[in-house]
């Protein structure tokens, strides 16, 4: 016999000893769960029988006391409601005890239910150990490790609410409303008035900070009243605008150091101009003045805390610099963008767009091989335009 074939015997026979000890310590708990689950039970039997022991003597102690005082009417009275008494109490205690027999047949069930569970699950790991010597027990010893280290910790539930109240609110669709609802673009061409007057009315009830320059459109429209709506609600919006960017950037740009938040007012500021202009609903004389303001605040932001300031703040001040033809401080905010945020790619749109439009056409196509050969993710429009200039 050849050493290799000793090896193999070997293995084998320690994969079987190890086969018949996982069975033989499966038995020995299944043993000492059934024990355990007896001796709990015996308990439970004693208290209950000492409970009805309890309950009898009780019974008798009353019913001499009750014998005693049989001589008067009044005490034979008492002895009849007393017997309808014990009488509804032993019915009453049938009815539980009939209750406990269901209940603990049930328990039986669903411990023997379990019980053949947990066998059959032993008795397949088992064949699957001789069948697969090493690795089979390998496997379930390490998945058996895991599960000991990382899922057998006690979960917290301090937190968590176990409440069976559940409310739910239907809300009926606004069929009028919603049926009228298109692009306000294509709704400025409708001949009716009377429609384009309804959904005017319907864009202006809801949340008009995204819809500015649609809005701005409506201004064009041949009825007189729509357009009356556009510039009023425009009108509105936009002083809005003036008047909390000229109030926030004075606490922003002022040198005096105090309790205010600088560098939050900033942050906010920058978001809320930026939704705004990005819309072009200014003149272009107003909308340069803006964006000078907006170049200013980024630059408080960047001085007192540019660790707070944003990629997506980053490309806002710089494309709205790019929109006003501010190529030097759009060169900029991609520059200090390039050294904050390097593999993002609003940085390398930025840069193409700000090389596109100055006409440096070499360093226009320098970004764009360094973007290709980068591992930033390229979005579709990016990509579209790759392909163009490739």
């Amino acid at each position: 016999m050849t050493v290799k074939q000793k090896m193999f015997i070997g293995v084998l026979t320690l994969n079987t000893l190890i086969v018949i000890l996982y069975l033989l310590w499966n038995c020995i708990r299944e043993w000492a769960d059934r024990k355990g689950k007896c001796a709990g039970q015996k308990d439970k039997n004693w208290k209950a029988e000492q409970k009805d022991s309890n309950g009898r003597r009780t019974d008798r102690e009353a019913e001499q006391k009750d014998g005693d005082g049989k001589q008067t009417d009044e005490k034979a009275e008492r002895e009849s409601s007393n017997e309808k008494h014990t009488k509804q109490i032993r019915a009453s205690s049938d009815d539980s005890v009939t209750d406990d027999i269901g209940r603990m047949e049930e328990e039986h069930s669903m411990e023997e239910n379990e019980g053949n569970h947990k066998r059959n699950g032993v008795w397949m790991r088992a064949v699957v150990m001789l069948l697969c010597p090493v690795i089979g027990p390998g496997l379930f010893f390490f998945s058996h490790v895991l599960f000991r280290l990382f899922f057998s910790a006690p979960v917290d539930l301090e937190d968590v609410i176990f409440s069976k109240e559940r409310v739910r609110t239907f809300l009926h669709a606004d069929e009028d409303r919603e049926r009228n609802i298109v692009p306000l673009e294509e709704a400025i061409e409708i001949t009716d008035a009377d429609e384009l007057r309804n959904l005017m009315m319907n864009v202006v009830r809801g949340d008009i900070s995204k819809s500015l320059a649609s809005i701005a459109l409506a201004l064009n429209s041949e009825d007189t009243e729509t357009a009356h709506y556009a510039a009023s609600v425009l009108q509105d919006a936009l002083n809005d605008f003036r008047f909390h960017v000229q109030k926030q950037s004075k606490m922003v740009l002022s040198e005096e150091e105090g309790d205010v938040d600088r560098v939050g007012l900033a942050e906010a500021l920058i978001d809320y101009m930026n939704q705004v202009l990005e819309q072009k609903v200014f003149t272009d004389m107003e909308q340069k003045s803006y964006v000078e303001t907006m170049d200013k605040v980024c630059g408080v932001l960047y001085d007192k805390g540019r660790d707070h300031m944003t990629s997506a703040q980053y490309e806002a001040v710089s494309l709205r610099l790019l929109e006003v033809e501010d190529y030097d401080n759009c060169r900029k905010w991609c520059d200090r963008a390039e050294y904050q945020y390097p593999n993002t790619l609003a940085t390398y749109t930025c840069q193409l767009k700000l090389y596109f439009n100055s006409g440096q056409k070499d360093r226009f196509f320098e970004v764009m091989e360094a973007l290709k050969h980068s591992a930033v993710v390229i979005d579709s429009e990016t990509l579209e335009l790759i392909r163009v200039f490739q």
